[in-house]
């Protein structure tokens, strides 16, 4: 048969997402450059694999019985392309990474840097992407590797075909507008407080169906309320803005506090609540030259940067 492995990793991602729209957002495509793939595979069968529906589209038997196999083809390819990495004696080649906005700012410059010096032979092209939508990203193999967030309160569901490699830890802090918890808690000029005294404050949270918005809710619910959710918001600075003018407070770790030049009191938490940034890919690439390289550069650069929350608990903070 004569098609593509972007025509056939267009079929399999329609069948995880449903919609040309979304399938379009995962690869990178427009949506008629997404139908395009799908017609030029239909010529190439000779099969109808997919049909109208109201306004959306389903696959055929023929497509859903293709989509299976051409997954298939895809990982073998994919493996292909890693035994043959594995005879060059040189590093080299184009790798594809998502990420998410804090990773892009903060995580990547740095380790792009190194790559330039240490392989100057690897290529990396990346995507901003939702950092719910990374392991999905991975797994359907419209990235190679990807920077991604684990809660341990609610940890991202482990897909056997994908490895997930820890790169380092945040704790969180309370990000609250100047002077609001002043008195409450604390003592001699070092304040920690619990996310109970935040009972009668409005909070500033992304979408409580995020992975980051349900961790928020269990570590709040396990300490004995229901946060008031004032303003979903989903961008950091976005939200440092918020706190800043005095409409709500929110949960910071210092990677976030670096995003936004803010004027905001952070302060400690008694509960122990962190994130994990995790780099994520396929189980068989993990070992392909490019690949293991790059989770290198990324696990070093993670490991010189400094740990987070080391500012004095109740100080006004003016973020870089």
């Amino acid at each position: 048969m004569d098609w593509t492995s972007a025509q056939l990793r267009s079929l399999v991602e329609l069948t995880r997402r449903g919609t040309i729209t979304a399938v379009a957002e995962a690869l990178g495509y427009t949506p008629g450059g997404v139908s395009q793939q799908i017609t030029a595979l239909e010529k190439a069968t000779g099969r109808q694999l997919l049909r109208r529906v109201g306004r959306r589209v389903e696959l055929t038997d023929a497509g859903a019985t293709l989509a299976l196999h051409a997954e298939r083809i895809l990982t073998t390819e994919a493996e292909a392309v890693e035994a043959l990495e594995r005879t060059r004696n040189e590093i080299s080649g184009t790798l594809r990474v998502g990420l998410f906005a804090t990773a892009a700012a903060e995580i990547l410059p740095p380790a792009l840097r190194q790559v330039r010096e240490t392989h100057p032979g690897v290529t990396v092209r990346s995507r901003d992407m939702d950092v719910d939508e990374v392991y999905d990203a991975v797994a359907g193999g419209s990235v190679d590797l990807a920077l991604g967030l684990d809660y341990p309160d609610v940890p991202i569901p482990r897909n056997p075909s994908l490895r997930v490699r820890e790169l380092s830890r945040e704790r969180f802090s309370l990000a609250v507008p100047t002077g609001t918890m002043a008195g409450r808690s604390g003592r001699s000029g070092r304040q920690k407080v619990s996310l109970a005294d935040t009972g009668d404050l409005g909070w500033i949270l992304p979408s409580a169906g995020s992975y980051y918005g349900r961790a928020v809710l269990t570590a709040c619910r396990r300490a004995g309320f229901e946060p008031q959710v004032l303003h979903e918001v989903t961008d950091t600075a976005a939200t440092l803005a918020l706190v800043e003018a005095g409409v709500g407070v929110s949960v910071v770790t210092e990677l976030m506090l670096r995003l936004r030049p803010s004027c905001l009191d952070v302060l400690e938490l008694h509960e122990t609540m962190e994130r994990h940034i995790v780099v994520v890919c396929r189980s068989f690439a993990e070992h392909r030259p490019t690949v293991a390289a790059l989770v290198d550069v990324l696990r070093a650069s993670a490991g010189r940067r400094p740990p987070g929350n080391q500012r004095q608990s109740g100080d006004t903070l003016l973020t870089r």
